[in-house]
């Protein structure tokens, strides 16, 4: 008889995904979510004059939930197999409003409009594709043990594209986009004392990792063994990517980070197809002979993940470039939606030719992939910025936070758009990104340690679900609201 360990780790295995549409197309509600948001506050400012809303501690929380969080939970259960109908009724709900609001406006408010300044003090669509990336994370870590969650969008077995094999793709992508290489901060001392400094930054993830390790062998916590290996995880895997990357981007010229990862991912597709390595990882049995076959998948997939890690480096360095106006972010932002385009057709060709994507290798078409799907949400989230600041420049509202500001010399709403960012979920989840996702790894331990998660039905796993949510914002938003940041090191 199958313990009820046996049976979690039997509901998510031998799955194989989704098509890459579907998770293209899931990734567009973020960005529709984030614009209804915007528009929803500076309707709510035109018909007040002011912001905030009325008790705004609860106020703004709910309207994130209900705005932000709500519907990628519904999305990825309920709502999943009209996931087309959801996506349209929601752009043109936005479409509508976006259209109500911006009623009246003189005929060259566009060009106008194109040729104004930004504020460049951060670029909020990379937030956003940090903070969307965790928050999916989190939901889909303990959504994936629901019944609810559909099988095709959990990780798959050896090949294939599930929305969670994207985001373990993402999420080194996002870290990536952020580091100090990609923000051009100056290296300061020799370079090894600085690989020294990134080699020690690490230990949080490390301590992590470890702490994962031995609490899942401690209490028999179900656990996918070919996913990362006996002994791994993806703690292991951040902490190892972000070491060699810093060591490989101290020694390679910036300018052509995207040719070195296509090389090392190349390379390494090359090895797996002209020698025994892809037939060692994925047939072969023998977990007990030493650490290598322990953990196979893990310790060969790092290839992978640091070819999409120098990719992210490269991405970031494009896209922290400073810009005169929009119409330069616009031309940003076409650029990445282009790169993503040719990415995807690169990607079929792979697929057609070598082999289909697959996680657990992180093989190329992985590769390929993880980019592709990472540039087409980042220039998505980008042109919902830009809606959202043409929206507030025709309105007056200058109080939508986690958005860009139009540049002003004398602005005197610094400390309005200040309490209106302490009371938003995105800045909360920003502040404390690795706090969130500890959370949400220690609250899905602890739902299934006293939920039978499997047998639920779907209006329970639903409440269970947008309840662990609730808790996971709440935690986030009192420490931002309260200006704590949790660091560990």
């Amino acid at each position: 008889v199958q313990t009820s360990w046996e049976l979690k780790e039997a509901f998510v295995s031998n799955l194989n995904g989704t098509s890459l549409e579907e998770v293209a197309l899931g990734s567009f509600l973020s960005p529709v979510c984030v614009v209804n948001r915007g528009l929803f506050l500076i309707l709510y400012y035109q018909a007040k004059g002011k912001l905030p809303l009325p008790h705004p501690l609860f106020s703004h929380l709910l309207l994130d939930l209900c705005a932000l969080i709500v519907p990628l939970v519904l999305s990825c259960t309920v709502l999943s197999s009209v996931l087309h109908q959801v996506a349209v009724s929601l752009t043109f709900f936005s479409a509508c409003v976006f259209c109500y609001i911006c009623r009246g406006c003189p005929k060259n408010t566009v060009s106008a409009f194109l040729q104004s300044h930004v504020e460049f003090n951060q670029v909020p669509f990379v937030t956003l594709f940090r903070v969307f990336v965790n928050v999916k994370t989190a939901i889909s870590i303990l959504a994936v043990d629901f019944s609810v969650f559909p099988r095709r969008y959990a990780k798959t077995e050896t090949y294939g594209t599930g929305v969670m094999d994207f985001g373990v793709g993402a999420f080194i992508f996002a870290n990536a986009l952020v580091c100090p290489e990609a923000r051009r901060r100056n290296i300061s001392g020799s370079k090894m004392s600085h690989v020294a400094k990134q080699l020690l930054s690490v230990w949080p993830l490390v301590a992590l990792g470890m702490g994962r390790l031995v609490s899942v062998k401690m209490t028999s916590y179900h656990e996918h063994v070919t996913e990362y290996g006996v002994h791994w995880n993806f703690f292991f895997t951040l902490a190892i990517v972000r070491v060699v990357a810093s060591v490989l981007l101290v020694v390679l010229p910036t300018s052509l980070l995207w040719i070195f990862a296509l090389l090392i991912s190349g390379f390494y597709q090359f090895t797996l197809e002209t020698s025994g390595l892809k037939a060692f990882i994925i047939h072969n049995s023998d977990r007990e002979k030493d650490f290598l076959h322990a953990n196979k998948e893990g310790l060969f997939s790092i290839l992978g993940y640091v070819a999409i890690y120098l990719t992210g480096v490269q991405i970031g360095l494009y896209v922290m470039q400073p810009r005169a106006n929009v119409r330069e972010w616009l031309r940003a932002l076409v650029s990445l939606l282009l790169g993503s385009f040719a990415l995807y057709a690169a990607l079929h060709a792979c697929q057609t030719l070598v082999e289909p994507v697959s996680r657990r290798l992180a093989n190329f078409p992985f590769c390929l992939w993880s980019v592709a799907q990472s540039l087409f949400f980042l220039s998505c989230l980008g042109l919902a910025d830009i809606i959202l600041l043409f929206s507030k420049r025709a309105s007056g509202c200058h109080f939508v936070p986690s958005s860009w500001n139009l540049y002003k010399k004398h602005y005197d709403g610094d400390k309005k758009s200040g309490e209106i960012g302490r009371l938003c979920l995105i800045q909360a989840v920003s502040r404390n990104q690795l706090l969130f996702f500890l959370l949400a790894n220690v609250m899905t331990g602890l739902t299934n340690s006293v939920v039978d998660t499997i047998s639920c039905s779907t209006y329970f796993s639903l409440c269970l679900l947008l309840l662990y949510m609730f808790i996971n914002c709440f935690v986030i938003y009192v420490l931002h609201f309260y200006g704590i940041t949790v660091k560990f090191w």
